[in-house]
């Protein structure tokens, strides 16, 4: 395995000063964030360190050379909307990014593009596999032909108003995993597997590691604080009770997690997501906040 992080956390640097960052703190790998330019429309979106709208062999190999000047390798590029979401001409935009961000990854030969599935809020699970079978054949299709496989991240997109009732990501769980491979069965499709999104709604994560290994793509490090108090008021149908927290300040058994990755011999990248907002205020919190998760977790590497 190796120990990285996620870019996005990272805004407002380059990807030049990303990399010597890194290198510098003695971070393996980075997954580089891809969003087309312009305004973010929700938290840690919108970061943009590869552009891939003008995307050329002369920056690919920019790219490598920083990768080999800094001693960090490219674990994937990350782009995170919703595909299924919006009207048609929405879903045309998202999915004619998608597949730059595939064809980018391939022109670089790291191989991995992690993203959503995504999901209409407000259409059950059965009807959300009807814009499945509309959306990501040809998504699939494009990966497998660039040989890069698509790490999907588990997280509901449910936190924010207009994302309830059902959030905005359809690959939450294992009874939507094992639908999804049984539509796209060649391998292409796999995990970007986040512990923490399990935790919140009551799914052993370790579990899911252990049944679900041969699906790994990527690895998301991030934990969660559930606030009892809270859940005692709101109840499971609330939005404010589980906060995201860096690796070790929340409920993650991260022991439990590096055994199992171990045992299903997962040898790919763990990148540390903050997403903590006590490690927010200004671009020094930030750095101590991934850090400080390097410290937490070289102790499985």
């Amino acid at each position: 395995m190796q120990l990285g992080f996620v870019s996005a956390i990272l805004a407002d640097m380059t990807v030049e000063e990303v990399f010597e960052f890194a290198g510098g703190e003695g971070f393996e790998c980075v997954e580089l964030m891809c969003w087309p330019p312009g305004k973010a429309d929700r938290r840690y979106a919108g970061v943009c360190h590869i552009n891939v709208t003008d995307f050329s062999p002369a920056y690919a190999d920019h790219l490598r050379e920083l990768s080999q000047t800094h001693g960090v390798g490219i674990s994937g590029l990350g782009y995170y909307p919703n595909p299924l979401g919006g009207d048609a001409a929405t879903r045309a935009f998202l999915v004619s990014h998608l597949k730059k961000v595939i064809s980018a990854s391939s022109m670089l030969g790291v191989g991995i593009v992690n993203t959503f599935i995504g999901r209409d809020p407000w259409k059950t699970i059965d009807d959300n596999f009807a814009l499945v079978h509309e959306v990501w054949p040809g998504l699939v299709a494009h990966a497998g032909c660039a040989n890069v496989r698509i790490g999907i991240e588990n997280c509901p997109m449910l936190f924010s108003k207009d994302e309830w009732p059902g959030g905005k990501n359809l690959a939450i769980n294992p009874a939507t995993w094992d639908r999804l491979f049984a539509e796209f069965p060649d391998g292409t499709l796999g995990l970007n597997f986040d512990p923490s999104h399990l935790v919140y709604q009551m799914i052993d994560p370790a579990r899911c590691i252990r049944d679900y290994g041969k699906h790994l793509v990527h690895f998301h490090a991030k934990d969660i604080r559930i606030d009892p108090e809270r859940l005692q008021r709101e109840g499971i149908m609330g939005s404010g009770w589980h906060t995201p927290k860096l690796p070790g300040l929340g409920e993650v058994r991260w022991g439990e997690i590096f055994s199992a990755l171990n045992e299903v011999q997962y040898a790919g990248a763990v990148c540390i997501e903050v997403e903590d907002r006590a490690y927010e205020g200004s671009q020094a919190d930030r750095k101590r906040g991934l850090l400080q998760s390097r410290r937490y977790l070289s102790q499985w590497f």
